[in-house]
């Protein structure tokens, strides 16, 4: 037991020493991280005070620099302000300056107002004394006649505009009729002098073309040449050219059908060709046609340079040109459309000379007037606003514009070229033998003509006579007098040219008649 007792001492000797060394070992080691920290937080503290005397630095200067900035600033604007206060001190320095001048200038005009003022009053005076004294003239003078002539001046004077009245008013009557009279006169002759020395000045050949052409050979073998075997030659042809070609039993002739002229020209060239060089077959045939299409442009282009040379027409454009050579195998109605574009330009020419409007204008009007028809490719357009259009395309006159859209009446005419070119173009395509028409049309068109007129009240029977270029008009007499009869041929005529096409005038003659009949027994 004993020796138990002195283990535990000797332990718990052992144990307490053991706790003062670690003791003494801690004291020290927390005393070292004290100081440790106190240095530190020195440190800090000192690197704090370094960085905010720095930011107060920072701080001051830009607040010097803010504030010089301000400082300019406002110096600046207050100069501009003194400058702004030294011009307008100026100006109105100015201002008074003018303001004084106008101010003399016043009193001056014044002045010299008051001045006039009394000299008008003095004439003024002289003026009315003299008018008192022409009165009292005037007074005297006519009592003098009324004591003569035993009437009051007021008789006398209602005599007098009485008989004047009467007199003025026969003689107005009279040159009023003599005007008119003399005016239509005038104005017919006028008319018929420049139409009729208008169409002498143009005289010209015409030739109907038709729709087809006729090829003479030799000699009827050549046929068979042409037609080739089981027909290859003339199917090679009627491809290359667009052509009908007709070999029948017709003796050394070939009819070459087609509604286009310049595809018939090419065909007949080709086959000219073809026949008198011998060699006929499909390749051959295809190198002549092109070779052949080839000259007739050419020649186009040769007959519109040589057309506006012979015209005198200048500055067009080259398509133009071209398209006034195509025109040379157009036809209208039979008539040829390029010398009926020619003959047209001459037309316009002499009347818009005779007129005293530009010659050279009209000219060139006339000329283009229809080249809308030479177009070549398709167009649901009338050949006159396309005619039109394309003048306005190529730069054209905007009056030979609209004389070209208007000689229709299509569009509305804005100068006094159109009705020119739409009178000269009247005047080319009907007068006689210019232009013919299918039968078939031509009947229908005097058809509708007596129509047109019969729908009108108290018409009994209408004959179109002359190939429609008069209308007669036979009216009922018992419901038509000849005031309405005056009127109603006006009304038929309007409606004619509201609703009907037709080539030149339509002359509407309206005949009212009394008939009575008896019999003797």
């Amino acid at each position: 037991m004993p020796d138990i007792l002195l283990l535990i001492l000797d332990a718990a000797v052992s144990a307490g020493v053991g706790a003062v060394i670690v003791y003494f070992v801690i004291k020290n080691t927390t005393k070292k991280t004290e100081e440790d920290a106190q240095q530190r937080a020195a440190e800090i503290l000192k690197n704090a005070e370094i960085t905010a005397e720095n930011i107060k630095k920072d701080r001051i200067l830009e607040a010097k620099e803010k504030y010089l900035r301000l400082k300019s600033e406002f110096e600046e604007d207050s100069n501009k302000k003194k400058q702004i206060i030294l011009q307008n001190e100026q100006k109105i320095k100015q201002r008074e300056q003018q303001l004084n001048q106008m101010t003399e200038q016043n009193k001056r005009r014044e002045n010299e107002l008051e001045a006039l003022k009394k000299n008008l009053e003095q004439q003024t005076e002289v003026a009315v004394k003299r008018r008192d004294e022409a009165e009292k003239m005037h007074r005297s003078q006519v009592e003098q006649l009324e004591r003569i002539a035993n009437l009051t001046a007021e008789q006398a004077k209602q005599q007098l505009v009485e008989a004047l009245q009467a007199d003025a008013q026969s003689q107005a009557s009279a040159y009023i009729k003599n005007t008119i009279d003399e005016a239509k006169l005038t104005a017919t002759k006028e008319a018929k002098k420049i139409v009729i020395e208008t169409i002498q000045r143009t005289a010209s050949e015409h030739a109907i073309e038709n729709t087809v052409s006729v090829f003479n050979i030799e000699s009827d073998d050549v046929k068979g040449k042409i037609i080739g075997r089981e027909g290859r030659n003339i199917r090679a042809l009627e491809a290359a050219t667009g052509c009908e070609i007709i070999v029948d039993d017709t003796p050394e002739a070939i009819v070459i059908s087609g509604f286009d002229p310049v595809r018939r020209e090419i065909a007949r060239l080709s086959l000219h060709r073809l026949v008198q060089d011998g060699r006929i077959h499909p390749a051959r045939i295809e190198e002549v046609v092109s070779k052949t299409k080839k000259n007739i442009d050419d020649e186009i282009v040769e007959i519109g340079e040589r057309t506006v040379i012979d015209l005198g027409v200048h500055g067009l454009h080259p398509e133009l040109v071209k398209m006034i050579g195509r025109m040379r195998f157009r036809s209208s109605y039979g008539q040829n459309l390029l010398q009926h574009s020619r003959e047209v330009a001459r037309l316009c020419a002499t009347m818009a000379a005779e007129l005293g409007l530009n010659a050279k204008l009209a000219k060139r009007a006339g000329l283009l007037h229809d080249i809308g028809k030479v177009w070549p490719e398709e167009s649901e357009l009338p050949h006159a606003i396309l005619g039109m259009e394309l003048a306005k395309k190529y730069k054209e006159n905007p009056e030979v514009c609209n004389a070209i859209g208007a000689h229709h009446d299509e569009i509305e005419m804005t100068s006094m070229m159109s009705p020119i070119i739409q009178v000269c173009d009247a005047i080319s395509g009907s007068r006689p033998g210019a232009r013919r028409e299918m039968m078939e049309s031509y009947i229908q068109r005097l058809k509708d003509l007596e129509a047109l007129a019969t729908n009108f009240p108290g018409v009994d029977k209408c004959y179109a006579i002359q190939a429609g270029r008069e209308l007669r008009v036979i009216v009922n007499s018992d419901t038509v007098n000849d005031d309405t009869a005056g009127k109603l041929s006006f009304d038929i005529s309007q409606k004619i040219e509201k609703e009907m096409q037709y080539p030149g005038q339509i002359k509407v003659t309206v005949i009212r008649e009394m008939r009575s009949v008896a019999y003797a027994k």
